[in-house]
């Protein structure tokens, strides 16, 4: 019954994100405008706009969610985040560094490959050692290396107009949305989910303990070895296209535990669900909040609900 109403959320989030926005489409009107029929406006509307919209942020939702809740099966901290591996932040540097010279059709191959570089890094990095504790103080320090070269481009941008694209492009937006763009996160977040999903079996063994676990035959090189290539592609695809959106993946593994649990198998494909319908929702929102001219953006909003979440969850450890 409590997957049922979690698929319901994520079903209900796309209905209202196909249909809210400057003009209000009927939920009848939805699936005859998306396949060319009914109202001009309508189609074009969701053909054009919507439609694409909604699929990228199911896509980087799911990625984002995810990878969440497989990071925190493997350290077994509930309060890790898909951030503390540093692929976001080396996804940005390469889109940055598309826009600082200028190359704005360069930008989604750039964070892509930002992305997988940062991956080679942290595994290179990370080959040998057993513990959790490197591969996550390694994924540290190429994100904390990324993100202040990040910095020192928009310090040494060339003129005003190419720091405020860089600026914009960092909040994270869904607002340049097309289909080509979903298509490419969507089989690449679908390809990292796979490796997730793999990894469940390996993670509620590793919940035990490392020694436990290789006693009963898990690889850690392969765990560690889908984790990173997972993590790497459903974050990585998501910040290539939509810029850095942050948080989701910490509080939705973090909400779903208490409901479903914290068995990892489980619970990687329910994050899926819970952040895909999560940033839907949270996207629809920055529609019905942007009005004259004042855009909301996507990564502002999911900050302005997350960080207050992550605070309370500080709080709340400190007190037990």
């Amino acid at each position: 019954m409590k997957v049922f109403l979690l698929v319901f959320f994520c079903v209900m989030a796309t209905l209202l994100s196909l249909s809210i926005g400057a003009l209000n489409i009927p939920f009848g009107d939805l699936v005859p405008a998306l396949f060319g029929r009914g109202d001009e406006i309508h189609i074009t509307i969701m053909q054009d706009l919507r439609a694409p919209r909604t699929v990228l942020a199911l896509f980087i939702g799911a990625g984002l969610g995810s990878s969440g809740a497989a990071l925190q099966g493997y350290t077994r901290n509930p309060l890790a985040d898909p951030g503390i591996l540093g692929f976001s932040a080396t996804a940005a540097l390469g889109a940055v560094l598309a826009l600082y010279f200028g190359h704005q059709n360069l930008v989604t191959p750039a964070a892509l490959a930002g992305a997988g570089l940062g991956a080679g890094l942290l595994l290179a990095m990370a080959s040998n050692k057993k513990s959790a504790t490197v591969l996550i103080l390694a994924g540290v320090g190429i994100g904390a290396l990324a993100t202040s070269l990040t910095g020192l481009l928009m310090n040494f941008a060339p003129n005003p107009w190419a720091l405020s694209e860089i600026v914009y492009w960092l909040m994270g937006s869904l607002r340049n949305s097309s289909f080509g763009a979903a298509i490419l996160c969507g089989v690449l977040t679908l390809a990292g989910l796979l490796c997730l999903v793999v990894t469940g079996g390996d993670l509620r063994t590793l919940s035990l303990g490392e020694d436990t676990a290789i006693s009963l035959g898990v690889s850690l090189t392969r765990l560690r070895l889908l984790l990173v290539t997972g993590v790497a592609l459903c974050v990585g695809s998501g910040v290539a296209v939509a810029g850095a959106i942050g948080f989701i993946g910490l509080f939705i593994p973090h909400i779903l535990r208490g409901i479903f649990g914290s068995d990892p198998a489980k619970l990687i494909p329910l994050s899926a669900l819970g952040g895909a319908g999560f940033l839907v929702l949270a996207d629809s929102l920055t529609r019905v909040l942007s009005n004259n001219g004042t855009v909301l953006y996507l990564g502002i909003l999911s900050a302005l609900i997350g960080a207050p979440f992550f605070i309370w969850l500080a709080f709340k450890a400190g007190r037990s």
